[in-house]
Parts: structure tokens; C-alpha cells; sequence
């Protein structure tokens, strides 16, 4: 029978879902192999076909493993939570949760058509009550903590009470607030539960502050950085600013330096990990204080170039900073306050992009150069984030490029501080070998002798230290939505409180909206009857989308355990993912976070690896194939109701429109659908080429706006799972993004129906030989064995399917249909096409099952020696024929066996040759 892909792909999904094929072992004397996939989160939309490219990667990778001898987790599950599924009940008054179950039924038949080798019994979804429920006891732990910087780790919150209890806070190295207060334990003894929590805040891993957030409006919640494009939500486009509110908050801060070093222990990509760099960004300097003139106070800089300080010519604060109010002067005010609106509609991401841009307003105050005295003029600027150090800058004109044109384009004063004849840009470089002028004490030192001088002088005067900082700030963890997880706090007397542990989860409520409430709470604040012991106010904020995916992979490990988020001897067991196959979009925020939460529980004991992904591939973007028909503009550029051809378009003034590449066919446009498509374009005249339309092409990305969306729906109803999977392979290295093109599946196709062929004769009868197999065919097979080994370890996955290729025509060229050798190629092919290759492995005859967990081949070197070669035989320089010839023969030998082949003799006729011409395993030249 032919290749009946339909109905082998429905038995063997039907059979792995039944047997539960791919459950993994909770433990086992083999060893452990865990591969992770970034979980999706459902949109209305589905899958189209770049989506599942990273799945089919980690799915040869993990059936490659079973089939090398290793107990495989390979789980899925959902991001469930999150905006989209809020907006949409917005819109339509459905609860989040029942579109998100349709959205999650939509994947799982998706997914399982393509024949994905998940263990399914593992599956987790963010939003359920049992999942969120640990996500909401990490949050408690982590508010019930505190880092400690003298065993450099997290610990419990009752052992930073036992010092306030013993010595007060004083000698108490933490990381916590800039503004603690110093206090004895007597003070301690002495305070009310309600100021005992107030100082506690200050030292809690997750807690309370007053943030700049970006605020949108239009939907009611705060976004993150990436969600924000050009200062608009990339949702809805809507406008988004910059507002101060009280938000919880995370102190990642604590684990920057271990974050940082943690990437030399990590197989990533480089680029991956230098996003991560930067974005921690490690700083070594000073923190310095520039008194306020005529006012008490100062204003805290830090700073990489403290021996640039008497070259300062003016201070510039963050537009957010706590003191731009007290210190703008009644003249100022307008230009103070017209600037500040004006940098609230931008996003911080944009702020800080903008390297063009000069802008700032003076405060009308002055602060001093605590070295000199001298008085320096105080500005905002919105190149500067509140966020960010002290959210000040000293502007060293003399020194720093953008200084620089800050102060030409003010008029502010440059001094000159490095006897050099360099740029600025090259003054900034501390490499460089000028010595100071006219700077104080340090006139004549270098930059290594100015540093330590001016560091001891400022610590001296309490004026300042060398200090080490970082760029990264405390990841905000809260957001005014509905669809998320509860955060586990009620408030007494304005202060936050956890709810008892024995009462998680703590669910999502019914609101009659998902809206903000009329008075502007979020929309918990809509629930009826919704408090803690029917008196304390419950936070009405939910925790952000990456809260979920913070932890997710070792909730795979235990999924069904009721009583911890992970039993002790799974995460024992399985102890990190050993491979994560994902997008490197996630750089700065779900892989930062994941590593973070990771680092604290490992610190409380739960955990026993530090690091959660071993290895981490990004997976290229599938971009999508556009198709474009073309719209003939009249002269006075009246759009008309005629659509010319591509090879015919510079004939004629056009504009371009997107087709559904789905109403196309090697570039070819059904006429007749485009009219179903396009109604306006029902009576429309089409311009021809050879009676056909021709499409435009363009490579953008796949969008659903730009209609050039494909669904693997169709291709696996037109072509089959297998096709598909070995086609997303064939396109090009794993890494690399490329354009999508559905006119060469059919390649595809048609090697997996000629493989079918192999164990078939001309009427598609099974058949395959016992006869031992020829040394061309071990060849063959031992050469793929090999290759696909080498290319899965590497996940060089493409060229792979072009050696299959390779492999099938030589053995369908040597007429093979030798048993071992097919049986072999089947398992080596199975991790690529599994549905065929099951179905081949049970007509071979092999005992009821799956191949799943059958052995990979053995490779053999000595299949691949050359003991022959085929030497073209020439007679009198034209090529006649080619023989066989052990390559073991020496010249003399090689002319006997020449001599004395029949097919020889008939060209010579007789003849005796007057010269023989051997060139060993090249030719053999025959003169007559």
C-alpha cells in the first residue's frame, strides 16, 4: 500500500496518547536527560508554522536521547496568565478563564497532530489554583526574608530579627532601603509591632515602594518596559506615561554580582549573556555628595570618574527625582514643569535609546563641588533615570561626549581638567596617560594615582567612597490587573501582611467587571464580600506574567504534588533543565527573573543547583512569505478597480495590497478566492501573464495583519506531522531566522513517500531481504548512523535532512531492501519522522510498542574504510568502463586484473595493449 500518512499519524498519536509513551520515569537507573521548551501562552490565534519550530527541535533531541539509554523529561504546559485574555473580556464581559480553555484546547490538538513526544501526565497551566498556589508561597518566602552580605545569601527574616534584638541594626551588613535609620536594641524593645514592620519592610526580599512605573491609562494597569513602544502600549497603541505609585517590588538588585558571575558557569549563547551584562551593569566608582547651596541636604552622585569632580560645570537630576520640587525656583517653575510633562510620554526604554536628542530645564538652584566649593547650576534632564544610581549625574563637559553638548547647547562652562592633547571621546578613557592640570590636590597624577587620592579625601570629609554599583534596579511586582495571580497580602493600619500559609491559594474573585473600579482601584477592587476575616483589605493588585514562569520547571518535576511545589527526591533527582530551547526576546526578563528566583531557593534550602538552565539554544523566527497583488493608481491618483500582474507592474502607476498566501499557489493567485477575499474586488479587472496572476513577494514578519499567517493545519491534512517537521528542519540552521516558503514541502513529501518505497515492490506490497547486506549498503547506513549523530549532538538539525535524502536514493539506486539496514535507518530517522518510522518498525516485525525506547544504531568505522575503488578504465584516453579494484593491489597486480576482465578483453580485440598507464586509486589508461 502506499505511503497513507493520515492514518498512520492518527494510530500512532492515538497509541502514544493511550500508553502514555512518553510519561518519564520519577526515577531510574538510567540516566537523566531534562529538555525544556518555553511554554506558550494560548492566544485565540493558535499556532501558525514558526511556533512549533523550537518544539520540533527539543522533540528530536529528546527522542534521540530515549533512544541513546536516558530517562527524558520532556514536559509542556501553559503561560496562562495574562493581558490578552483581559482585554478580550473586556471586550466581550467572558471570564478570562473560559477563553483561555478554549485557547489551551486549540494548542493541545495543535500540538499533538505534529506528534510531539510530551509527557503529558506533567502538564501545567500558571492560571490553575494548584499552580498558583506555589507561586504564591514563593512570594511569602521571599517577603519573609532578607540578604544577608556576610554569607552573601538569602536567609529568613527571624535571623535579621535576632541581631535587632541583640545588637540593633548598626553592624547589620544587608542589602535593604537607602533611608534605614540607624537604632539600638534597646529602641528596638521599645518599638510597636506597626513600627517593627515598617523597619522590617526595609530589609524584605519583596516589599513596598513608591516606583516610576509606565502607567497606561487606556488600560488601567502599569506595563513593562517591553511592552512599550514609542511611548504607546504595543497592545491597542495606546498612550502610555511615566507615574509615580506604591508598587510591590522584588530586590533582584541583592543577587546582581552572583547573577553576573553565574553566566561564566552556563553554556549559552553570547549574545544572551552580554544582554545580561548589560543589564545588570556592573559599575566600579564613587558615590559622592554635592551640597545643596543655601539649603540643608546634598545630593548623592554616583559616579565611574571621580577624577573628572573638578571638572563638574553642573548637576542634571532624573525629571522623577524626590527633590526636583523643593529645589525649582518660582521663575523655573513653568520650564521645570512643562519639561516633566513633557518626559512622561516617554518610556524609559526610549529615554535611554535617545543618544540624539539634547533637552533639559534649570531648577534655578545650585549645589557645590564638595571639593572646591565652587557653585554649579542644578538641571533635569530626561537622559537621566530616577531609577538608575542616585538618579543624578555630575556633567563633566571636558570629559564625557554627551556633557559636552549638554553644555554647548546651554551655554554652560567647559573646564579643561587633563593635560592632553586628546578628544573628548578620549579623555572618558581612563587608559589614556594625560595628568591633571589646575585640579587641586591631584595636579600632576595620573588617573591610577588620582582615584585612591580623591576617594580617601572624600571618605575623610564624609563627603563620599568608592562604591560599587549597578545598573540593574529591583524588578517591580505588581500590576493593576485581574487576570494573575493574588498576591497573598491584606493590609492592618495601612500595612501589608501575609496571609497563613494553610490559606493558599488565595483565589481569584468574581468581579462583575474586569475594568478599574469607578474610584480608580484596580479591578479586584470590584469583588463583593472580599476581605481578609471579613475586615482587612486584600492587595488588589496581581502579580506580573512573569511570576508563573519564574519556577515552572520544577513544578514539572512533582506536577500532582499537593503538599510542596516539588517533593525533595524529584528535585534531587532531576536538578536542572539540561537543555532550554527558546527566544532570545526573554534575555533581560524571563531568563534574568528565572535565574534570580532560582539563586533564593537554593538559598532556603530547596533547591540544590544554583543555576536553572544548563544549556540554552534561541531558536530563529520562521519569517513569513507575503504574497502582494497590485492596484492600478489613475494619473491624478485615483485608485481604480484594476489589479495588473507582477511581470507587468512597471507598465503602470501602482500601489501594493497583501493577499492571504493561503489563495496562493507558486505565486500563482486564485482569481476566484481572492474575490471571496477582497469583496470590493468582485467585478475587477485582472491584467494577465500567460493567463495567469502573478503574486509579488515580500519576507516580513508573520503576521496575522499582514495575512501571510500559514497554519500547520493545513499542510499536515495536505502533506502529513512528519512532513512538516522534517520541512521546518530543512529550512536552515536551528539559530537562524528564515523566510517560510510552502513551495518546497513538496520536496518533502515526496522523500518520505520514497523511503515508504524501500520496504515495498512495484505492487506496494511489504518486502524486505534476510540476506546479509552488501558492503555499499553498510556503507550507506553506517555513513547516516554517523552524520545524524554528530548533527542531533550538534543541533545542526538541517543537514541531516539532506543526508536522509542522500541516504534513501543511495539505497533505492542499489535496489536495497535489506532488513537489517532498513530496520536500522528506521530508528535513525524515528527522532525526525516518528509517525512513518513507528509504523515501518511494526510492519518489520519487531514486538508490539513503540520504538520510542528501542536502541540507536551502533556505528561501525570500519563500514566506512575504503577497500575498493571503482577505477574508470580508459582506452586510449576515453573513459570505457569502471571496475571494482581492492585498493590493497599494487600497480603491477592492478594491471593483471585490468588485463584480465572480460568487458577489457572485448575492447581490445585481440590486441596486446603497448602501453598501461595506473594511477593508483585514480585511472587506468589503456594504449592501443
Amino acid at each position: 500500500m502506499d505511503y497513507q500518512f493520515k492514518e498512520i499519524e492518527k494510530k500512532w498519536q492515538g497509541f502514544w496518547a493511550q500508553n502514555q509513551t512518553f510519561k518519564a520515569e520519577a526515577t531510574s537507573d538510567k540516566p537523566k536527560f531534562y529538555v525544556l521548551d518555553m511554554f506558550p501562552y494560548p492566544s485565540g490565534a493558535g499556532l501558525h508554522v514558526g511556533h512549533p519550530l523550537g518544539y520540533i527541535a527539543s522533540d528530536i533531541f529528546s527522542r534521540y536521547k530515549r533512544l541513546k539509554g536516558f530517562n527524558v523529561l520532556h514536559p509542556m504546559g501553559y503561560d496562562s496568565f495574562g493581558l490578552p485574555a483581559e482585554q478580550y473580556a473586556i471586550q466581550t464581559g467572558q471570564h478570562p478563564a473560559v477563553t483561555t480553555t478554549a485557547n489551551i484546547a486549540t494548542y493541545r490538538r495543535q500540538l499533538d497532530q505534529i506528534g510531539f513526544s510530551f509527557d503529558w501526565s506533567r502538564e501545567v497551566r500558571t492560571s490553575e489554583p494548584g499552580y498558583y498556589k506555589w507561586t504564591q508561597w514563593i512570594f511569602m518566602l521571599l517577603f519573609n526574608s532578607w540578604y544577608n552580605l556576610e554569607t552573601d545569601r538569602a536567609e529568613d527574616i527571624t535571623t535579621l530579627i535576632e541581631k535587632f534584638n541583640a545588637a540593633g541594626n548598626a553592624d547589620v551588613k544587608a542589602v535593604c532601603d537607602e533611608d534605614v535609620v540607624s537604632f539600638m536594641p534597646s529602641d528596638w524593645a521599645t518599638m510597636t509591632p506597626e513600627e517593627k514592620q515598617i523597619i522590617l519592610l526595609k530589609y524584605r526580599l519583596t516589599y513596598l515602594r513608591e516606583s516610576t512605573v509606565n502607567w497606561c491609562a487606556a488600560l488601567g494597569t502599569v506595563l513593562a518596559n517591553d511592552e512599550v513602544k514609542e511611548g504607546y502600549s504595543e497592545r491597542g497603541g495606546h498612550p502610555v506615561e511615566q507615574k509615580k505609585m506604591m508598587q510591590w517590588s522584588m530586590r533582584i538588585s541583592a543577587y546582581a554580582e552572583r547573577l553576573l558571575q553565574g553566566l561564566n558557569t552556563i553554556d549559552w549563547p553570547e549574545p544572551v549573556k552580554e544582554m545580561q551584562r548589560n543589564w545588570i551593569g556592573k559599575s566600579v566608582g564613587a558615590s559622592v555628595k554635592f551640597p545643596i547651596a543655601e539649603n540643608e541636604g546634598f545630593i548623592e552622585v554616583f559616579t565611574t570618574r571621580v577624577d573628572t569632580i573638578f571638572g563638574v560645570s553642573f548637576l542634571v537630576l532624573a525629571p522623577e527625582h524626590e527633590l526636583v520640587s523643593t529645589l525649582t525656583t518660582a521663575a523655573q517653575a513653568d520650564a521645570v514643569n512643562g519639561y516633566i510633562a513633557q518626559t512622561k510620554k516617554k518610556s524609559e526604554l526610549d529615554r535611554m535609546s535617545d543618544t540624539k536628542t539634547v533637552s533639559g530645564a534649570f531648577t534655578g538652584s545650585y549645589v557645590l563641588n564638595p571639593i572646591t566649593g565652587e557653585k554649579v547650576q542644578l538641571w533635569i534632564a530626561d537622559y537621566v533615570l530616577a531609577g538608575y544610581g542616585t538618579g543624578a549625574v555630575m556633567g563633566v563637559p571636558s570629559g564625557d561626549q554627551r556633557d559636552w553638548l549638554f553644555a554647548k547647547h546651554f551655554g554652560l562652562p567647559v573646564v579643561q581638567i587633563l593635560d592632553s592633547q586628546t578628544n573628548i571621546a578620549e579623555q572618558a578613557d581612563p587608559t589614556k596617560e594625560g595628568k591633571y592640570i589646575n585640579s587641586g590636590f591631584i595636579t600632576g597624577m595620573t588617573y591610577a594615582e588620582a582615584i585612591p587620592a580623591i576617594n580617601s579625601w572624600l571618605e575623610a570629609q564624609n563627603l563620599g567612597k568608592a562604591k560599587i554599583n549597578y545598573r540593574m534596579r529591583d524588578a517591580i511586582f505588581g500590576r493593576q490587573r485581574y487576570w494573575g495571580e493574588p498576591i497573598p497580602v491584606y493590609f492592618k493600619d495601612g500595612l501589608p501582611y501575609l496571609i497563613k500559609e494553610e490559606e493558599l491559594p488565595l483565589l481569584l474573585p468574581e468581579v462583575d467587571k474586569y475594568l478599574p473600579t469607578e474610584s480608580g482601584e484596580p479591578p479586584l477592587g470590584r469583588a463583593e464580600s472580599w476581605s481578609y476575616e471579613d475586615q482587612y483589605t486584600y492587595e488588589l493588585s496581581t502579580m506580573p506574567g512573569w511570576a508563573g514562569s519564574s519556577w515552572y520547571w520544577y513544578r514539572y518535576m512533582d506536577a500532582m504534588n499537593p503538599d510542596r511545589f516539588a517533593s525533595e527526591e524529584a528535585v534531587s533527582y532531576w536538578k536542572d533543565v539540561d537543555l532550554y530551547i527558546g527566544g532570545s526576546e526573554h534575555a533581560t526578563g524571563h531568563l534574568l527573573y528565572s535565574r534570580f528566583w532560582n539563586k533564593f531557593l537554593k538559598d532556603m534550602g530547596y533547591v540544590n543547583e544554583e543555576e536553572p538552565f544548563k544549556k540554552l539554544i534561541n531558536q530563529g523566527m520562521i519569517l513569513g512569505r507575503s504574497n502582494l497583488v497590485y492596484r492600478v493608481i489613475e494619473a491624478d491618483g485615483k485608485a481604480t478597480n484594476t489589479l495588473v500582474s507582477h511581470g507587468l507592474k512597471n507598465q503602470y502607476k501602482t500601489t501594493a495590497l497583501h493577499v492571504d498566501v493561503n489563495i496562493v499557489d507558486n505565486e500563482i493567485l486564485d482569481i476566484e478566492k481572492f474575490k471571496l477575499f477582497r469583496p470590493e474586488f468582485a467585478d475587477a479587472e485582472f491584467i494577465l501573464e500567460n493567463g495567469h496572476y502573478i503574486c509579488g513577494v515580500e519576507v516580513e514578519k508573520m503576521s496575522k495583519s499582514l495575512y501571510n499567517v500559514v497554519n500547520p493545519d493545513v499542510l499536515i491534512e495536505n502533506y502529513g506531522a512528519d512532513t512538516l517537521r522534517m520541512y521546518e528542519m530543512f529550512l536552515g540552521p536551528l539559530e537562524q531566522s528564515k523566510p517560510w516558503n510552502t513551495n518546497g514541502i513538496e520536496g518533502v513529501f515526496k522523500f518520505l513517500r520514497k523511503f515508504w518505497r524501500l520496504f515495498h515492490n512495484e505492487a506496494w506490497e511489504f518486502n524486505v531481504s534476510d540476506a546479509e547486506p552488501s558492503k555499499a549498503e553498510l556503507k550507506t547506513l553506517h555513513k547516516i548512523i554517523k552524520k545524524v549523530q554528530d548533527d542531533i549532538e550538534r543541533f545542526s538539525f538541517n543537514t541531516s535532512v539532506s543526508s536522509f535524502m542522500i541516504a534513501v536514493n543511495e539505497l533505492t539506486d542499489l535496489k536495497s531492501n535489506n532488513k537489517q539496514v532498513l530496520e536500522n535507518l528506521v530508528v535513525v530517522l524515528a527522532s525526525y519522522a516518528p509517525h512513518i518510522c513507528e509504523e515501518l518498525w511494526q510492519l518489520l516485525g519487531n514486538p508490539a510498542g513503540s520504538l520510542s525506547y528501542a536502541k540507536y544504531p551502533v556505528f561501525v568505522p570500519e563500514y566506512l574504510v575504503e577497500d575498493e575503488f571503482s577505477y574508470p578504465i580508459s582506452f586510449n584516453g576515453k573513459t570505457r568502463l569502471n571496475l571494482n579494484i581492492s585498493l590493497s593491489l599494487d600497480i603491477p597486480a592492478v594491471e593483471q586484473y585490468v588485463l584480465a576482465d572480460e568487458q577489457v578483453q572485448k575492447y581490445l580485440e585481440g590486441k596486446a595493449p603497448k602501453k598501461m598507464i595506473v594511477v593508483k586509486g585514480r585511472i587506468v589508461n589503456i594504449v592501443i
